[in-house]
């Protein structure tokens, strides 16, 4: 070997993924960082949102996919279900969380009777959803009795989270909000799971399902499973924001309250009205002089 040979520069190390919570730069999360974060074990964090300023918030504090939940149809709109709820409810709150994050992927859920009579009932309603709100992907709730409508939304180009255990929209026929998948229940759902992730889902989320049987969905899966009352064993968590933080007064056993919004607005509205009767409020500085 000559002596006049330049010495060889060092390989350059492959840049590391950037986390999936509390990552940053200037593009949206992606169904490829979903399953890349899988790939690495990494767990995530998802939260529900309703409206642009929760979103922002939510967004900046590294969430990295937020749900617009037919939850709405609870804490946005007063029902005592979310049956009732419709895509022409949820479009405008999509909208506004789209308009609120920059970096979260934002999923849509398509309402009880969007979806479920047949695939072009399907496809219209989850067009509408990524066309007029601009959502990155839409959630279903059912294994293989809707197969079909997955497969045809996701041939078209829309990224599907199914929903599996307890599917609220279902609570008439399970009776009330019960824990599902135990016994041979359970094995049923393992098929549904793997029909979704058959099917092209990209995750699954499970709801009020026995710990082990979300830990063996997960373990059996390639695509990120998403828990609700499943343990700790998924590989994200989801909850809605306003029983994350304490603002509703009656919640499921699986909610941990992170915060108590519900007393701190409910002391600022009393503080709030008794200036106002009091003639503190507004003072000289908020005055226009």
């Amino acid at each position: 070997m000559s002596s006049s040979a330049a010495p060889s520069s060092p390989a350059t190390p492959p840049a590391q993924p950037a986390a999936l919570y509390g990552g940053t730069g200037g593009r949206r999360v992606t169904v490829r960082d979903i399953a890349a974060a899988k790939e690495r074990h990494e767990k995530w964090p998802m939260l529900t949102a309703y409206d642009a300023l929760t979103a922002r918030i939510f967004d900046e504090a590294g969430i990295p996919v937020l749900l617009v939940g037919d939850s709405a149809a609870m804490v946005v709109y007063g029902y005592d279900s979310t049956i009732p709820v419709t895509v022409d409810d949820l479009i405008p709150l999509a909208a506004a969380v789209v308009r609120g994050s920059k970096r979260a992927m934002v999923v849509a859920d398509l309402p009880f009777g969007s979806y479920q009579t047949g695939v072009p009932e399907a496809l219209a309603a989850a067009t509408r959803f990524l066309k007029e709100t601009g959502a990155h992907a839409i959630k279903v709730e059912g294994g293989r009795r809707i197969l079909p409508q997955v497969e045809a939304m996701v041939s078209a180009g829309i990224p599907v989270m199914g929903h599996l255990g307890l599917t609220p929209q279902s609570v008439n026929v399970f009776g009330g909000y019960r824990v599902q998948g135990r016994g041979q229940a359970g094995e049923e759902l393992m098929a549904d799971a793997k029909a979704l992730e058959a099917s092209g889902a990209f995750s699954v989320v499970l709801e009020c399902v026995p710990e082990d049987l979300a830990a063996r969905v997960t373990a059996s899966l390639s695509i990120p499973t998403i828990g609700i009352g499943g343990g700790n064993q998924t590989d994200a968590q989801v909850l809605v924001w306003q029983d994350m933080a304490g603002l509703t007064p009656h919640t499921a056993k699986f909610v941990k309250k992170f915060a108590d919004i519900g007393t701190v607005l409910g002391d600022a509205a009393r503080t709030y009205a008794e200036e106002v009767v009091t003639g503190v409020y507004p003072a000289p500085e908020h005055s226009y002089h």
